[in-house]
């Protein structure tokens, strides 16, 4: 069972709310593309878990508007300071696929490895430092995202493929010894020790039901 002494010690991880082109399946990328209505209540519905299951000490965003609205949705719901903005939680660049249906740009470049993008190993460095970064020095922190980062990142970090990571999925990151014991729904990832911090401890956290069609 979780304990604010447990959840003090962790991060929670949130990727943006919906936005039409998640809908449309085009890449986004550093595109500023905002949050549409389903976005805006993922965001609620994904804040009201938080608020269940904290308490959390600040909340931390990438500058993207899809990312800081939903954080903004989440730090007004648990009375919270309005976020930071954190320049190295923002999406992948995606370079010259950003715009173009997914579909189509993994045809031309197979595993979207787009060559005026972001490399996807530069892509897991960054994402895996910054969380390690943040649950080293603000532990207790509910950092919003996107998704092409934070799968990388936790994929580097726990060294298990990472599932897609939904609209408005929360994964929490644990020290080993604050981990909780999973429940039937969870999917955990094995305990790891890796370069950016001590031993620790990932799991799905919660996802918003409504969740557009794939």
């Amino acid at each position: 069972m979780s304990t604010p002494e447990s959840r003090a010690a962790s991060i929670v991880i949130v990727r943006h709310g919906e936005t039409d082109w998640n809908i449309g399946r085009r890449i986004q990328g550093r595109t500023d593309i905002p949050l549409n209505e389903r976005g805006r209540s993922q965001a609620g519905e994904i804040a009201e878990l938080l608020h269940d299951a904290g308490p959390w000490q600040r909340v931390i965003a990438s500058p993207l508007s899809r990312a800081a609205e939903t954080a903004r949705i989440i730090s007004d719901r648990l009375e919270l300071p309005q976020a930071e903005i954190a320049d190295d939680v923002i999406e992948r660049d995606f370079g010259s696929a950003e715009g173009m249906l997914v579909t189509d740009a993994s045809a031309r470049w197979p595993g979207l490895d787009v060559p005026d993008a972001e490399a996807l190993a530069a892509l897991a460095e960054r994402g895996a430092s910054a969380f390690g970064r943040i649950l080293r020095e603000a532990p207790g922190s509910i950092v919003v995202a996107h998704g092409a980062l934070i799968r990388s990142a936790l994929t580097a970090l726990s060294g298990t493929e990472a599932p897609r990571i939904l609209n408005g999925e929360a994964w929490l990151i644990s020290p080993a010894a604050a981990r909780d014991a999973p429940a039937a729904h969870e999917i955990p990832f094995p305990v790891d020790e890796t370069r950016n911090g001590p031993r620790i401890a990932i799991r799905r956290l919660g996802t918003p039901a409504e969740q557009h069609a794939f």
